[in-house]
């Protein structure tokens, strides 16, 4: 029996630059299909901006035709405002797939990091290196693109438990 192919966005959420990557895997292989960026315009209110960003997902989503996505966690600063608004663009990004009827997982940037590098406290330039590694065609060009492309490559590794309990979760409704 073939293994399929199941094509994954990974979404790191910000409210200025939110990056995005697409691959693809059969369970075994990764193959980098694309990346980019999401940038909001940062003279407008809020709810611009998060319009902006759910329509660049919904876009990316319309464009590259993923059947999962990925979502990093929010992780709490010291500062309540900036993770208030960051976890409305998480929103966003979260919502967008999830239109689109995606599956839909969340990871921490712990489990993405020790997933991608082998570490779960690896630094945006541990991230990079292994991107280049795993995804040797990928042309990375910032570290929002590649934090992307680990939350995909994260959940190319754990989506078998993911989409059970997400599909158990959507079935229980």
């Amino acid at each position: 029996m073939g293994s399929k192919i199941v094509r994954i966005i990974g979404i790191d959420p910000g409210l200025r630059r939110t990056g995005w990557g697409v691959v693809e895997s059969d369970g075994v292989r990764l193959g980098y299909v694309a990346s980019g960026l999401i940038k909001a315009s940062t003279d407008t209110d809020l709810a611009y901006r998060l319009r902006e960003l759910f329509e660049g997902i919904a876009s990316v989503i319309a464009s590259f035709k993923p059947q999962e996505a990925a979502v990093e966690e929010t992780f709490v600063n010291d500062n309540a405002r900036s993770t208030l608004k960051l976890g409305q663009a998480r929103g966003m990004a979260l919502l967008a797939p999830a239109m689109g009827g995606l599956v839909v997982a969340e990871y921490s940037p712990n489990l993405i990091k020790k997933t991608v590098t082998g570490t779960g406290h690896a630094d945006k330039k541990q991230i990079e290196a292994m991107i280049g590694f795993l995804l040797p065609r990928a042309r990375v060009e910032s570290a929002d693109e590649a934090d992307a492309l680990a939350i995909a490559i994260c959940h190319a590794n754990h989506r078998q438990a993911r989409v059970r309990l997400a599909l158990a979760t959507a079935g229980g409704r």
